[in-house]
């Protein structure tokens, strides 16, 4: 009985974790992702379940823009699974901080759909100082509280969306790409991550105007490629000097 109470306590602990800087951030980002779903025409029950089965904001914008845009549900599922691939190697860091001596295969896969940028940074915060019996408690807790509290931000904001003046629900609209611009410029540390947003920019709007589809997911892909492309070719420019 002790020990389960401890869990619990742990569990609560993780609760409490939402106060945080990067839950926070998370929280006003899909303040704006709601707004984001009613000006696409994405209905109340699709923006809900993006946000509690899909969670990962990123993935989300992709598949409300292949949504917005008329694109298959193959083509969509394809999209979002793409653009997913990058939480493979943070889930594969997260599993060894995390697991504790009796933490089972199934409640790892269950955790597992946490795990996107703000709880993975939040693991590697919190976790390593965390007593190892009692991290899944500990990260469950947080998950699951993130993960329902910005389900309940995005209906409220949806459905407040309409009742708020242009201006204001057009800086609401805003947060989100906001959101990640300010993240990955701070967060910009080489050549080739200053030049894929430069890139993404400019291709963004180009290619949105240009009516393609999957306009987010290829400015990314391409954007990405030739800021990779160009990096080489500075490195090598510098190395031969």
């Amino acid at each position: 009985m002790r020990d389960e109470d401890t869990g619990l306590r742990w569990f609560l602990r993780g609760v409490g974790g939402i106060v945080s800087v990067p839950a926070f951030i998370l929280m006003a980002s899909f303040i704006g992702f709601g707004v984001l779903c009613r000006e696409s025409g994405i209905t109340l029950g699709q923006a809900v379940f993006m946000t509690g089965f899909v969670w990962a904001l990123p993935s989300q914008l992709v598949l409300v823009g292949a949504m917005a845009a008329g694109t298959s549900v193959v083509v969509a599922g394809v999209a979002v699974a793409l653009s997913a691939i990058r939480l493979m190697p943070m889930t594969a860091a997260w599993v060894p901080l995390v697991r504790g001596p009796k933490t089972r295969k199934w409640q790892l896969i269950l955790m597992s759909h946490c795990v996107a940028v703000t709880a993975w940074v939040w693991s590697v915060m919190r976790l390593r100082d965390t007593p190892p019996d009692k991290r899944a408690a500990y990260f469950a807790g947080f998950g699951a509280t993130l993960i329902s509290v910005n389900v309940c931000i995005t209906a409220i904001s949806y459905v407040s969306a309409a009742s708020l003046p242009p201006l204001l629900a057009a800086g609401l609209f805003f947060l989100t790409p906001m959101y990640f611009l300010t993240a990955l410029t701070a967060s910009a540390r080489l050549a080739a991550e200053r030049l894929a947003l430069v890139f993404g920019l400019v291709l963004g709007p180009v290619l949105r105007a240009s009516g393609i589809g999957l306009d987010l997911l290829w400015a990314g892909v391409i954007g990405g490629t030739l800021a990779f492309g160009a990096h080489k070719l500075l490195r090598a420019k510098k190395t031969g000097a």
